[in-house]
């Protein structure tokens, strides 16, 4: 099968033909049909964080596709079924938070496309246990950014509590924003659209937010400070100088939800003010399968848009270089 290979970290992605997986004991075979391209890959490609994959592996965990077949003892999931390939690859199902509900803090789970290959391929293993089936209706080119994307901002605005009419900015306004934005105003919130790019700032526009603040030209924490400050921050941006800017704009009582994983992990917070305005810091990591499953449903019933544009495999480096240059208003998707 055709693969797209991270052979040594800070490389090209290599086209490969690469062996053709089999599906284990609990585990299905997916045709893949769509996978998005999220940050979170080129972070992986690069060898960013503090815990690495191990070269070479196939990225990917926004992957949609087609059951094909079936490992032994799955009796969940059904040949033809259309499913979704998320970032939580699976978890041991046994320790404390994967029993009340809070799967992503397992300190066993293993991630699709990090320590396990993911959908940047024409087909791939997962553990059919944590696959998602994506609603009839709603097609691979959308459910591939809400696998990611959509799952992991409307997570950080679940735990955001947030309150009809509270201010919520928005931070990085791209394939993650773009939702959060709709996401926030499902919730009630006001939103502020935060982004260096008009482009972005105008797809935020058409999406429901209500103030747009470029900050490639005015000060962001003076212009949301102008509005009274946000009660939710939320940073979808991997730069530590957008969390400062983020927590500066917070008005008394807000609420820091982080996100973004920059490789510089290092912000610098005021603990004079957190204490005497009672703010909140609260990191957020993807989301449960419960959560995929209501983004999903989100979706099918018409309350969530998805901005993406196409691409083949075999245009991975181009693809990641667009994003870096943050030429990409929303998401990439490939398309098998």
């Amino acid at each position: 099968m055709k693969a797209a290979v991270v052979s040594a970290f800070n490389a090209a992605l290599e086209i490969q033909e690469y062996p053709m997986p089999e599906p284990g004991v609990g585990e299905v075979l997916v045709r893949l049909e769509a996978c998005g391209l999220c940050h979170t890959d080129i972070h992986a490609a690069r060898g960013d964080w503090p815990v690495k994959p191990q070269p070479p592996f196939v990225p990917g965990h926004e992957g949609v596709g087609i059951v094909e077949k079936l490992g032994e003892g799955v009796s969940n999931r059904v040949v033809g079924e259309r499913v979704a390939i998320p970032w939580l690859g699976y978890a041991c199902g046994e320790c404390r938070y994967c029993i009340d509900g809070r799967e992503t803090l397992c300190e066993q789970q293993h991630n699709s496309g990090y320590s396990v290959d993911g959908a940047f391929a024409e087909y791939a293993v997962a553990n059919a246990r944590f696959v998602v089936p994506v609603p009839d209706g709603v097609s691979a080119m959308d459910a591939a950014p809400l696998t990611c994307a959509g799952v992991t901002t409307y997570k950080a605005l679940k735990v955001a509590h947030v309150v009809p009419t509270e201010r919520v900015a928005v931070f990085g306004i791209g394939g993650l924003g773009h939702l959060a934005v709709q996401y926030a105003r499902i919730m009630g919130g006001s939103v502020i659209a935060v982004d260096v790019k008009e482009a972005k700032l105008e797809a935020a526009r058409e999406l429901g937010a209500e103030h747009l603040v470029n900050a490639a030209e005015v000060d962001p924490v003076a212009a949301i400070q102008g509005l009274g400050g946000a009660d939710v921050a939320v940073v979808l941006a991997a730069s530590p100088k957008v969390f400062e800017q983020a927590f500066a704009s917070l008005a008394r009582g807000g609420r820091l939800i982080c996100v973004a994983l920059p490789a510089d992990q290092e912000m610098n917070i005021s603990i004079f003010e957190t204490v005497l305005k009672g703010l909140s810091i609260i990191g957020s990591i993807v989301g449960t399968r419960q959560d995929l499953a209501e983004v999903f449903a989100l979706h099918a019933a018409g309350h969530t848009r998805i901005v993406a544009e196409a691409r083949k495999l075999e245009q991975v480096n181009d693809a990641i270089a667009e994003v870096l240059a943050g030429d990409v208003v929303a998401r990439l998707v490939f398309e098998y």
